[in-house]
């Protein structure tokens, strides 16, 4: 164990900063939309199973690895499993950084989507003209704008360190984000397509589930909580050795679900107020987000000009919360294997990812051979689509697939037992870590082999 190595201020920091790692884009924008495309109630009871029986284990398994072994993914797995493990860990810090290259491009859309609506809310409405988010995209100088300054944001935070930089700033930002939702909440249930809303999320007709979202639920249980990046390693490696794993990740599991289930009932309240809204709903996530919801909340939503500057702060906290994490995990490797400081750790970090960054932000049509550069084929153009389908189709589940494996099946056992605590007080052995022990040596690794090979076959969860 690293005797120097900072751990979290208190449980509320670690359960925070990992909610605000799990929860992101993906809860807001990716899981309302693919609730929506598999026909509700039936689709979430599939994704609430497979939260436990893979997220909540997987989850598990790699705050495991991060706490015992006090290290970043590589060293961790070096540490624990060997040389030829800790390719699984190189593999999580890749991916962390592919994944935030792209993901800061998209963040940063936040930062004119709230400007423009606070224009709006204080000068009034105006729609913009067709074909407005296109060209946004492609202003390549904007995009290039928008990416530095939310990766600036991401290594100001981080640069402070554990407690000073990500406790604080996550003390912050989580408190206000779930305060936003339960405002947002208590609003859509005042709009009349409410009692439809709660009948399509929780009122499940499993004849109506197409056969492709069961396996869409599990790929989404997978992405949602942040897994297979090394977000959760890292995390857990400033883990006190008094707190219980099992319950710190139970909580962050409980906490992204609730807020994802939240934003749904926002979504769909305003999509059944409005009945001519279902059939103008776009065809991609990002539409939905960025073109189809500030419409709306102007349009057809009471107390929108107050609704729609709210939701956008949400929409960036939610992203910068999820950036600090992936940042952290480049920097924690730095700093631990190259032996940098924070702050030079830091900048490095951060100035790779911003590198990415450029190629994605001018891959939008902004240069002509980055936005047709393909390699998984059409619909697929472009280094930032490209960057994505790479990441949610293989790295991340192929890097989950061997987190099971080796915690199911080559860890020592012992350690698995100290750390997560195999017997009760009365020397009885404890029901969850057998049950622990079950889902990630059969039913989670097994789930996710489903999901490659759904992906050889032509599926794309990006």
């Amino acid at each position: 164990m690293s005797q120097n190595r900072e751990q979290w201020g208190s449980r509320v920091g670690f359960i925070l900063a990992a909610s605000g790692s799990a929860i992101g884009l993906g809860n807001l924008w990716k899981f309302p939309y693919i609730t929506w495309h598999n026909n509700g109630g039936a689709f979430v009871i599939v994704y609430l199973i497979a939260v436990i029986l893979i997220g909540w284990p997987i989850m598990t398994a790699e705050i495991l690895i991060g706490r015992k072994s006090q290290k970043n993914p590589v060293l961790a797995f070096d540490e624990l499993g060997g040389s030829n493990w800790s390719l699984i860990g190189w593999l999580g810090v890749l991916t962390g950084l592919v994944i935030l290259g792209y993901y800061a491009v998209i963040a940063g859309w936040t930062i004119t989507s709230f400007i423009s609506c606070m224009n709006w809310s204080m000068n009034g409405y105006t729609a913009p003209e067709e074909g407005a988010f296109g060209e946004f995209i492609g202003n390549g100088k904007l995009q290039l704008l928008l990416s530095f300054i939310f990766l600036a944001l991401t290594a100001g935070v981080i640069s402070k360190g554990i407690k000073k930089g990500i406790e604080r700033a996550t003390k912050i930002l989580m408190p206000i984000l779930f305060l936003i939702i339960v405002y947002m909440v208590i609003m859509a249930l005042g709009l009349p397509g409410r009692n439809e809303a709660f009948s399509f999320i929780f009122s499940p007709d499993f004849s109506n589930l197409p056969p492709s979202g069961i396996l869409e639920a599990v790929g989404h249980a997978f992405f949602t909580l942040s897994l297979g990046m090394g977000a959760m390693i890292t995390y857990g490696s400033y883990m006190d050795k008094k707190e219980s794993i099992f319950k710190n990740a139970a909580l962050v599991v409980i906490l992204d679900t609730v807020l994802a289930i939240a934003a749904c009932v926002i979504m769909y309240t305003i999509i059944f107020s409005v009945p001519s809204v279902k059939d103008s709903i776009s065809g991609s996530t990002v539409g939905m987000l960025f073109i189809t919801l500030p419409n709306l909340l102007y349009t057809e939503i009471p107390f929108g000009t107050i609704l729609a500057p709210v939701f956008y702060i949400l929409v960036g906290f939610a992203a910068l919360s999820s950036t600090i994490s992936l940042l952290e995990v480049i920097v924690s490797l730095l700093i631990d294997k190259m032996k940098m400081s924070r702050q030079k750790a830091t900048l490095i970090g951060a100035g790779t990812t911003y590198v990415i960054s450029i190629f994605c932000a001018l891959s939008l049509g902004a240069v002509d051979a980055l936005s047709s550069f393909s390699i998984f084929g059409p619909g697929k153009e472009g280094v930032l689509s490209t960057l994505d389908h790479l990441a949610s189709n293989w790295m991340l589940p192929v890097g989950g697939l061997f987190i099971t494996i080796f915690v199911g099946w080559f860890m020592d056992q012992k350690i698995i037992q100290d750390e997560v605590g195999k017997f009760n007080d009365d020397g009885s052995v404890n029901f969850t870590y057998n049950m622990f022990k079950f889902f990630i040596r059969f039913i989670a690794p097994v789930a996710i082999l489903a999901v490659i090979i759904s992906v050889i076959f032509g599926k794309d969860f990006s």
